[in-house]
């Protein structure tokens, strides 16, 4: 016979609404008394109700909604993955996970899809622009009752619950590393990031530039450029910085654009002159150093990044399980020598 949460409470003589509260980390209770209770649980054998959960989170029809800065950057696409994995395997509490795409960091277009996404959800997960007007909106979402996650790109002083996504500051630093390696400690540096609007796109090129000013000092950053994560715009601002400043011997790809960038080093006719690190394990990425262009790929687990976001929004919604205040990804490198 299964273990009950009130026989929990008689054996520890401590109320069932104590023993709930442990169990399903729903409050503050003293740590002597949370030790005993999940000391007896596992002595008794407790198993939760998940069946029972998924009875009740079923009659609620949770709705979690997800907005991502995703339209033409292919980054996303294993970032999809991972949610439609996470939303197979959390059909059973009948939640629905719904997502709407975006192109480009225009924040009153991010408001607009939020605004019309809360009527439907009672999560979001966000891949935010760090503005203040999105920290404002996320503020009257909680108001509201509805809790919000940022997925890959964080944003300032927010009231967001978690935060799913890698160290982009370690990110950055990774790649000066590497770079240091790669030139002999010695390069003129084009950095191409994604947008000024973007924490993250922030935070790489601070790790990058900063770390060269403090170790790397032969490494220098000569130019930096906003893709706004488009292959078009890449090319073209790729070109012409190239066209003026011959001595760049060295690209950061620090957000998406990576096919844009590489086609104009290629046009230029500069491929055995340059080299590149980038940002992100795509199929651009991988094809261009194929081609010898990109020397390495630091990379930030996207299928994981989906798949962690909409699990832990479920524990959230069925079991008001408390999240961490972020989950970080490790960073992972990638070189001609170890590509799968």
């Amino acid at each position: 016979m299964a273990v009950t949460m009130k026989q929990i409470a008689e054996a520890c003589q401590v109320s069932r609404g104590t023993v709930d509260r442990v169990l399903n980390n729903r409050g503050k209770v003293k740590p002597e008394i949370d030790s005993l209770v999940r000391e007896m649980a596992k002595q008794m054998g407790y198993r939760p109700n998940t069946a029972g959960k998924a009875l009740a989170a079923r009659k609620k029809n949770y709705v979690i909604g997800v907005l991502l800065v995703s339209e033409g950057n292919e980054f996303f696409f294993q970032v999809e993955e991972g949610i439609r994995k996470a939303a197979e395997e959390i059909a059973d509490f009948g939640i629905r996970v719904v997502i709407e795409r975006m192109k480009g960091y225009d924040v009153e277009c991010q408001i607009s899809l939020i605004q019309k996404m809360k009527e439907e959800v009672q999560f979001l997960v966000l891949h935010a622009i760090n503005d203040e007007r999105i920290q404002n909106i996320i503020y009257e979402l909680k108001q509201e009752k509805i809790a919000v996650a940022t997925l890959n790109s964080d944003i300032e002083e927010s009231e967001r619950l978690f935060y799913v996504g890698g160290n982009f500051v370690k990110s950055g630093e990774t790649a000066a590393g590497m770079m240091a390696l790669m030139m002999s400690g010695q390069a003129q540096i084009l950095i191409a990031t994604g947008s000024i609007k973007s924490l993250g796109h922030n935070q790489r090129v601070h790790g990058f530039g900063s770390l060269c000013k403090r170790k790397y000092t032969g490494l220098l950053v000569k130019d930096i450029i906003e893709t706004n994560d488009d292959d078009g715009k890449a090319y073209q601002e790729t070109k012409k910085v190239l066209d003026q400043q011959k001595e760049i011997s060295a690209i950061y790809i620090a957000a998406a654009g990576a096919a844009g960038v590489c086609k104009a080093v290629s046009d230029s006719g500069r491929m055995k002159q340059i080299a590149i690190i980038a940002s992100d394990d795509t199929k651009t990425t991988r094809e261009w150093m194929e081609k010898g262009l990109i020397k390495a790929i630091i990379c930030q687990r996207p299928w994981m990044q989906g798949y962690q976001a909409i699990l832990t929004a479920t524990e959230y919604l069925v079991k008001d399980k408390e999240p961490q205040h972020e989950y970080i990804m490790p960073n992972d490198i990638l070189i001609p020598e170890n590509l799968p």
